[in-house]
């Protein structure tokens, strides 16, 4: 091939990546509809509410092969996680709008193949290329909990197709190999202690996992909130290989699973404090050690009833939320405007919208939750967006031009939390057993 054919070739090539990112926003009429037609006293709320409804619309394109990719905003790739929760404020438009469906269809269809791909990636390009391979447990749990989630909304099970199965292989083979990290594992990444290994752990039945959803390495490896959200996931897998593909075995062998890491969450998960009783550690590693404390990013302690895993009037989640949002938590801070729970990947003492939307999402009184939504609406730099991290006392300091995660909770938290529309669930956990002190 010579020189003007090579080039050829690539600009091609670079043009079938580029273009859908240039695409036009999607026109999804229900969803337009509803930002248009949303009404409030408070004109800000407004604002905001619209801005964030439509955010994902803008990021979301349909690809060549049919699939639709989901950019996670200012870095030009999809993460599993972002995409996952990005979509998840369309599912309350799914069961009457065809095109709401189809194109969160081709956001799954698109996720099934990133899982076969490289299960221990957790970010990919628009070409399937890996863009990182920080393996993550949250990134296998969320298209399984959220094909789960659009398969009881929606009662539309043409997603589990053979290929979705094979991602489904992809998943549990992964969770179960990582279940013994040290015997059973070849993966390593350069910015784990111990060339790449991580720090050792003892046996607890739980899933090894490198990273936390904040894509920040993990101290100790097994990370309790993405542990819980492995247990929601697993029961999801097993009802959709038994109900679906009616495939007893695999069924049977994701729920045996399930069961193996909430017995180690229980023994290993549970540390006590005096002033709080019994609290769940962040993380732990089998052998004595943990951290107290939580990352805004989801699942997070915080979330443990919004992922599907306890009850909000659990006594031993109230424990870990009365611990997790005071000064006693070395990740919540306090400023002129907010408070809430940061991230150890942002600057020091800046929250996060993330937590602070969560928070509203599970609280259990009225107050509580408009003191949160007073807290968001004051974070607006002026874009009427939230974005990754803000000074609590200027939030015209903010990390994250355009980030899109954050926005689409904050339209689910103002649909389910102010309008009265009724929560979609991850997964149902109703049978699981809980340790009593």
């Amino acid at each position: 091939m010579n020189n003007i054919a090579r080039l050829l070739a690539f600009v091609a090539a670079l043009a079938i990546v580029i273009s859908p990112l240039r695409a036009p926003s999607l026109e999804l009429k229900s969803i337009t509809r509803a930002a248009d037609d949303y009404r409030s006293p408070n004109t800000h709320l407004q604002e905001m509410f619209r801005a964030a409804l439509l955010d994902t619309n803008k990021l979301a394109v349909y690809t060549p092969d049919g699939t639709a990719y989901v950019k996670t905003g200012d870095i030009p790739a999809e993460w599993l996680r972002d995409a996952s929760a990005q979509s998840r404020p369309y599912l309350y438009f799914a069961k009457k709008d065809p095109d709401v469906r189809a194109l969160l269809r081709a956001i799954i269809a698109r996720l099934a193949k990133y899982l076969q791909i490289d299960p221990y990636a957790n970010a990919f390009t628009l070409d399937y290329r890996v863009w990182e391979q920080k393996f993550e447990l949250d990134s296998l749990a969320y298209p399984m909990t959220f094909a789960w989630s659009y398969w009881k909304t929606t009662g539309d099970t043409s997603i589990f197709t053979p290929d979705f199965q094979k991602a489904l292989d992809s998943v549990l083979e992964t969770m179960e190999r990582e279940q013994d990290h040290p015997l059973n594992s070849h993966y390593t990444e350069p910015e784990l202690s111990n060339d790449g290994k991580g720090r050792p752990v003892g046996y607890t039945g739980m899933i090894w996992t490198g990273f936390r959803p904040s894509d920040d390495a993990c101290y100790y490896n097994f990370l309790i909130p993405s542990e819980m959200f492995a247990v929601v996931a697993l029961g999801d897998m097993a009802e959709i290989e038994r109900d679906v593909y009616h495939n007893v075995i695999k069924a049977n062998q994701a729920t045996a699973l399930r069961d193996e890491v909430q017995r180690g969450i229980q023994t290993y998960g549970l540390v006590y404090v005096p002033k709080y009783g019994y609290i769940y550690a962040y993380e732990v590693d089998g052998l004595g050690h943990a951290i107290l404390t939580d990352d805004a990013n989801v699942p997070s302690l915080l979330s443990a009833p919004y992922i599907g895993y306890t009850s909000a009037d659990d006594r031993y989640y109230q424990n870990t939320r009365r611990f997790l949002l005071s000064q006693d938590n070395p990740s919540f801070y306090e400023g002129k405007i907010a408070r809430g729970i940061g991230s150890y990947h942002t600057p020091d003492h800046w929250i996060w919208p993330l937590a602070l939307v969560m928070q509203g999402l599970t609280a259990s009184n009225q107050p509580e939750k408009e003191d949160v939504l007073a807290q968001l609406l004051a974070s607006d730099p002026g874009d009427h967006l939230l974005h990754e991290s803000f000074d609590p006392n200027d939030p015209k300091r903010f990390t994250r031009q355009d980030f899109g995660w954050p926005n689409a909770l904050f339209s689910e938290f103002i649909m389910t939390q102010f309008d009265g529309v009724s929560e979609i669930p991850m997964g149902n956990t109703s049978d699981l057993e809980f340790r009593s002190q």
